[in-house]
């Protein structure tokens, strides 16, 4: 796919160069039909969004997350899959001991949306399983950028399947007359100038002084010192929004703040932030905790949190400038003044 455009190919056909790679990826977008039967029919499927139980972390798990975390952990049982690590499990689950690659997932990222008919998504992570490896929490405890493979499963008005493989970004869209995936987009690029940010501002008043006063200003519109007007975007799903970023461009916001618990930020590294962080490098976008590139964090723990700001090269940069300048606004330090430098 790197060389030859498969662009209206099945995605069989275009993962089929990458071997057991590959397969991995066409197991979840395989398994991923099952969900998307489901969420079709709403209440008449049964209630989705029933509380079932609390993962390790405490977050409630809904019967959505359980049904999609029994299916994607049947689907790579059987793929050379030596462990899998998931949102709603504690520990990895063996798989196949024999297996070449390890996959970590967020099998529903924003069930709580599914009450309410909102897009839901899927995140997953596919690292090397090190030799001697027994498939356990200290295997998946890779930086990311050591990632061979991740992908986004958005479930939606149609479903669509944003993948890399360490050669660019591609989508695969669900044809529910087929009932495959078409490979619809290739090579996808994060556009910059996009005047969008993605935030939950209900925390404002927890942020970092950098995040602050980062929003303040695209929040001044055209008379302040961005000179643009912004508009607000957030779907309570990090895999939505991501979706949006490598379609659309613009920036996604979620730091570490000061509620107790939040000291570095409520995504989970390995499942969430560093796959998403792989796809927005891949499409040529960054993702940083605030200064340091996300795919350069050593995990040490399996379910450990850290903050994630990605977006568009533009974007980034600018809010890394702010925290390495003192974390000023820009409408009181004279480097960011609207005459001065960081116009943009």
């Amino acid at each position: 796919m790197a060389n030859d455009s498969a662009l209206g190919a099945p995605l069989s056909q275009a993962l089929a160069p990458y071997g057991e790679l590959g397969a991995i990826l066409l197991s979840l977008a395989d398994a991923s039909k099952t969900l998307v039967a489901r969420m079709a029919r709403g209440a008449l499927g049964g209630p989705l969004d029933a509380p079932v139980g609390m993962n390790s972390d405490g977050d409630i798990q809904k019967a959505l997350d359980i049904l999609a975390d029994e299916a994607f952990c049947a689907a790579l049982a059987q793929a050379n899959v030596r462990a899998l690590a998931s949102e709603e499990r504690e520990a990895p689950t063996p798989l196949n001991p024999e297996g070449k690659f390890l996959v970590a997932i967020d099998p529903v990222d924003g069930s709580s949306n599914i009450e309410v008919n909102v897009t839901v998504g899927t995140i997953v992570s596919v690292l090397d399983a090190p030799a001697g490896g027994d498939g356990g929490s200290g295997d998946f405890l890779q930086p990311g950028h050591r990632q061979r493979a991740a992908g986004l499963l958005i479930y939606g008005p149609h479903t669509s399947f944003a993948f890399s493989l360490g050669a660019g970004v591609h989508v695969a869209t669900l044809d529910p007359e087929r009932g495959e995936f078409i490979v619809t987009r290739e090579h996808l690029h994060i556009p910059d100038g996009r005047a969008e940010f993605a935030i939950n501002a209900s925390n404002a008043r927890h942020w970092p002084e950098a995040v602050r006063a980062y929003v303040d200003d695209c929040l001044m519109g055209e008379t302040g010192p961005r000179a643009k007007n912004f508009n607000m975007r957030w779907v309570a799903a990090v895999a939505v929004d991501a979706y949006r970023v490598l379609l659309r461009g613009g920036i996604y916001l979620y730091p570490d703040d000061a509620r107790t618990g939040h000291a570095q930020g409520r995504l989970r590294l390995i499942y969430e932030v560093n796959p998403i962080a792989f796809l927005i490098e891949q499409a040529g976008g960054m993702a940083i905790d605030g200064i340091n590139r996300i795919l350069d964090i050593k995990p040490t723990a399996l379910h450990q949190r850290a903050p994630l700001i990605f977006g568009s090269t533009d974007k980034v940069e600018r809010i890394r400038d702010y925290f390495v300048a003192g974390h000023r606004s820009a409408a009181r330090a004279p480097l960011f003044a609207k005459r001065g430098l960081w116009r943009g």
